[in-house]
Parts: C-alpha cells; structure tokens; sequence
C-alpha cells in the first residue's frame, strides 16, 4: 500500500512574521459570512520554517512566478513598484 498524502487548502496568507528565529506563515480559509454577508478569513494552519527554509522556499516561488510569467499565465503589472524596466 502507498503512502498516504496530507493536503491542506488555504485562501491565503493571513499573516507572514519573524519571532524566535524562526519564519511563521499563518495560512487562513474564507469563512462565509452570515445572510451574505462578506467572508471572513480564519486562521486554519501555521508553518514554522528556519530562515534558510524560507529563503529556500521564496527562490522556488519566484522560479514558479517566472515561469508562469513565461507561459502567459501571469502578467507582470508594469505600476507596481520595483517592476523590471
């Protein structure tokens, strides 16, 4: 038998922070709101990673972000700051 697989869904990064040396991702799900109401965001999972996981980690996010640039996918926005000339 295979080995079983955990996937964790989240709507976004609720919050993104340094403390005890370690780099936290709060991931948060949109939670629907009550008679239509907007959604509201809850915190639904954390990752704790060391600075050199993260650093790893954000190379590997920008590699996928340069190729989805490539592929059509995502567009550069050109008034965004520190957008390449």
């Amino acid at each position: 038998m295979g080995s079983v697989k955990q996937e964790i869904y989240a709507d976004g990064l609720g919050q993104i922070h340094f403390a005890g040396n370690m780099v936290r991702f709060d991931f948060m799900t949109l939670q629907p709101g009550a008679d239509g109401a907007a959604p509201t965001p809850e915190y639904s999972q954390r990752v704790i990673m060391p600075p050199q996981g993260f650093l790893a980690a954000f190379d590997s996010m920008q590699q996928l972000i340069n190729k989805l640039v490539d592929a059509g996918v995502l567009r550069k926005n050109p008034n965004a700051p520190n957008a390449e000339e």
